[in-house]
């Protein structure tokens, strides 16, 4: 299943990442894709914020990995530089497992990926706006869903 929502603005890409907030359950798996700018790391600060994580949330480019211990604890991925590390990785024991996990740039480690999650493809369509499809299958249908009202 997939829905293809517009963004105007900041306000509504937090309303975004509350609305999915409210769906997660244990072992949540949120994929992102989109250019440099896009809005990977503004939606997992918003995410992380709806989540009640106090703690700032950058992009972990340069570590890979960062966990916010949080209940529930949130994973924050980067793999922009696993791009050429085929499944050396070893980076599929952090995903899927407890808590939230959210990862930007996942076609990078696509062979690492769980069978399903909720992948939102980000498009940048001037400063503020964004293009964003969803897509889920499985549990993640249900996300999907609720994004429709």
């Amino acid at each position: 299943m997939e829905k293809t929502i517009y963004i105007e603005n900041q306000e509504a890409m937090s309303l975004l990442a509350k609305k999915i907030a409210k769906t997660m359950f244990d072992g949540f798996v949120i994929c992102l894709s989109g250019d440099l700018g896009a809005g990977k790391t503004t939606f997992t600060q918003y995410l992380g914020r709806h989540l009640g994580i106090k703690d700032p949330i950058n992009s972990p480019t340069f570590t890979i990995m960062k966990m916010y211990e949080h209940t529930p604890k949130l994973t924050h991925i980067d793999a922009y530089r696993l791009e050429h590390q085929g499944d050396d990785s070893d980076i599929e024991e952090f995903i899927g497992g407890e808590g939230v996990t959210v990862i930007e740039w996942y076609p990078y480690i696509h062979s690492a990926l769980p069978k399903h999650y909720l992948a939102m493809d980000i498009e940048w369509l001037g400063e503020t706006k964004r293009k964003i499809l969803v897509k889920g299958t499985g549990r993640y249908e249900k996300t999907v869903k609720i994004l429709n009202h």
